[in-house]
């Protein structure tokens, strides 16, 4: 199987809106045009000399079908774990992982297809995002220079890139990433690759707490007490208690969650 482009290490956030001029012309799947003036085969790539991906590739399946996919599984997740939809699926909070334009991911969400832009301008636009949100401890942005630095480069070759005066070679993309600790492949994934990344990450998340729910029932099913607890809502029940307005309400529930309570014993250990 081909690897194509930088690869995930984990997910990030982006999104601005630098405007360049291409200095190389690609089709819809991120492919040179044939006329394109990098024939030497010596040349150095650039992002715009390759298809790139999230570094998989699955045969048979489009980007879209894998990302309705997801989305049906977090959301019968959520469903099982009584977590809001508008909480696994807020968009701003997706796309700052995922670095895909808000107004894209609910395109996306919502089964609509979104313009993709060519590589060098979502390179732009994601870069930009990550110099907006990843920031400084002093809540400052990482300067060209630093950004330089961090990332192995002259301040000139920093700069060009920042400003769309020059394309991109995959060792920026991996430089750029690593300083900013996101993902390999969050300056140039596909924006619905990238947000299936984002998604499964909240997906792993949601399997967590479900395997930590059935725990928690199993360890339940073993002890009358804690099936009680469970059963009656009493925590809910005590919580409610303690906001009633008089203390003989209050003195009511006690009595009878006593007299709950003293009804089971825990099995001796």
């Amino acid at each position: 199987m081909a690897r194509a482009g930088c690869e995930f290490e984990q997910p990030a956030t982006l999104s601005g809106q630098f405007t360049a001029t291409d200095e190389v012309a690609v089709d819809a799947q991120g492919r040179e045009d044939s006329a394109t003036p990098y024939a030497d085969p010596h040349a150095q790539k650039t992002v715009g000399d390759l298809s790139v991906t999230d570094g998989y590739e699955v045969p048979g399946a489009t980007a879209t079908v894998l990302l309705s996919a997801v989305v049906a599984r977090v959301s019968t997740l959520a469903d099982r774990l009584g977590v809001a939809h508008a909480e696994v699926f807020h968009t701003g909070r997706l796309s700052a992982v995922s670095g895909v334009p808000e107004s894209v991911v609910k395109a996306l969400l919502s089964g609509q297809s979104a313009g993709e832009p060519d590589l060098q301008a979502r390179f732009l636009q994601r870069l930009g995002l990550l110099r907006r949100t990843r920031l400084k401890p002093n809540g400052r942005k990482y300067t060209q220079q630093e950004i330089a630095d961090g990332a192995g480069m002259s301040r000139q070759q920093a700069g060009a890139l920042i400003n769309g005066d020059r394309r991109p070679t995959m060792e920026h993309c991996d430089a750029i990433q690593r300083f900013f600790r996101v993902h390999a492949g969050f300056l140039t994934a596909e924006d619905p690759e990238a947000l299936t990344g984002a998604l499964q990450t909240a997906e792993q998340e949601l399997l967590q707490q479900l395997a930590d729910r059935e725990r928690e029932a199993a360890k339940a099913a073993d002890d009358p007490l804690q099936r009680l607890l469970q059963d009656h809502g009493v925590r809910g029940i005590a919580w409610r208690a303690a906001q009633l307005p008089s203390d003989q309400h209050r003195d009511k529930v006690a009595e009878w969650l006593d007299m709950l309570l003293e009804s089971v014993k825990r099995p001796e250990s």
